[in-house]
């Protein structure tokens, strides 16, 4: 049988696609926003987009931090929103389960279009 001669194959010796060293800026939290982690049981597991409504434990010892505890799913999120929990002016991201028919053709509406008839009548 034929020795292992090296230290990995093709891939090692193609080396590393290391990323662009650009830097970007800096974005720090704003009044109202604090930092948040996602604890490890939903590490790789819990994938939360922009417009998921989540539950979070703020922390005893560090105030300016929190953890993010739970994904709530879009049917909870309405139930929340019915029972008050939720700002009024909530928009709940309605996402793959309450998202399109098969019938749809295209995207959902992320607006509204008014005519200027309707504009009037506000």
């Amino acid at each position: 049988m034929p020795k292992n001669k090296g230290k990995g194959g093709k891939n090692r010796k193609r080396g590393k696609n290391e990323a662009d060293d650009e830097k970007r800026e800096l974005i720090f939290k704003e009044d109202g926003q604090e930092y948040a982690q996602i604890r490890g049981k939903m590490h790789k597991k819990v994938w939360i987009a922009a417009g998921d409504i989540i539950l979070v434990g703020l922390r005893d010892y560090q105030d300016d931090k929190a953890d993010v505890i739970l994904k709530y799913m879009p049917d909870e999120a309405r139930l929340l929103k019915a029972y008050g929990e939720l700002p009024e002016n909530t928009r709940l991201n309605e996402g793959i389960a309450g998202g399109l028919d098969e019938e749809d053709e295209g995207a959902g509406d992320d607006y509204i279009e008014f005519e200027d008839e309707d504009i009037d009548k506000i």
